[in-house]
């Protein structure tokens, strides 16, 4: 099974894939902070994750601002404490594609915020899933 994580300021959206690694399924998210990680490694071993996929939020040009620079830091931190590998991906616009699917699910962003992250966490495992596939 696969673990998606899109890491922000106030909370890490969470993602994992079915056991045939063909659909991404949306977890709870879990406030940023301290505890997180522990958190993130107790969903590790409920799942039996075998790879763990962090969001890289790249500017549309493709560099690295501060939240990919804190993205980056967060994966040294996680890296540090599992032996599960940990792979950075590209996360581009996947925010912006979880809120129109949930807006297209009758969702408003006022009542979809606790639910966008991992949304964000979905979208980025499947287009990850989805890759593998085509391979």
């Amino acid at each position: 099974m696969l673990l998606a994580c899109d890491v922000g300021t106030v909370r890490i959206g969470i993602a994992r894939s079915d056991a045939s690694q063909m659909l991404a399924v949306p977890l709870d998210s879990v406030a940023a902070g301290d505890a997180a990680i522990s958190q993130i490694l107790a969903l590790i071993n409920e799942y039996s994750v075998v790879e763990i996929i962090v969001g890289l939020p790249l500017k549309m040009d493709g560099t690295e601002g501060p939240s990919a620079q804190m993205a980056r830091s967060w994966t040294v931190e996680l890296v540090e404490q599992t032996d599960v590998p940990v792979r950075l991906v590209d996360e581009r616009l996947t925010t912006v594609q979880a809120q129109r699917g949930l807006h297209a699910a009758g969702r408003t962003v006022k009542n979809s915020r606790s639910s966008i992250d991992s949304a964000s966490a979905v979208v980025l495992l499947q287009s990850v899933l989805d890759s593998k596939a085509s391979r």
